[in-house]
């Protein structure tokens, strides 16, 4: 069992940057974010491996980098340029494998980009 603990979010203005951080219980191979905003699908935001490959979604890209420090089972969500439209519950997300086969959430954390 890996258990996830989030920070970072709250409200910004559009322009406006915000970082999140997830530590995890224990080393895992994937970890990242998603998010999910009001009647929307839950999407991949951004996932990276314990090697360091990333992945990141075509609407975030030139704005958010995701960063991780194995050796304290954290990774790090630096979100630039925010817009209204990334307004949503951002959810940490660890994997053993592909980041799109989830093996644990996190609690959720809310970001709110308006001015």
């Amino acid at each position: 069992q890996v258990q996830l603990v989030e920070s970072g979010g709250g409200l910004v203005q559009p322009g406006g940057s915000l970082r999140l951080s997830c530590v995890a219980s224990r080393s895992i191979f994937s970890m990242g974010w998603y998010r999910q905003a009001p009647g929307k699908q839950r999407e991949l935001v951004a996932g990276i491996t314990s090697v360091g490959t990333t992945k990141l979604a075509d609407s975030v890209k030139g704005r958010f980098t995701i960063s991780r420090d194995n050796a304290k089972s954290t990774v790090y969500l630096q979100m630039n340029i925010l817009k209204p439209e990334d307004t949503a519950v951002y959810y940490c997300f660890a994997s053993t494998g592909s980041y799109y086969y989830v093996n644990y959430w996190g609690q959720g954390t809310q970001v709110t980009v308006s001015s």
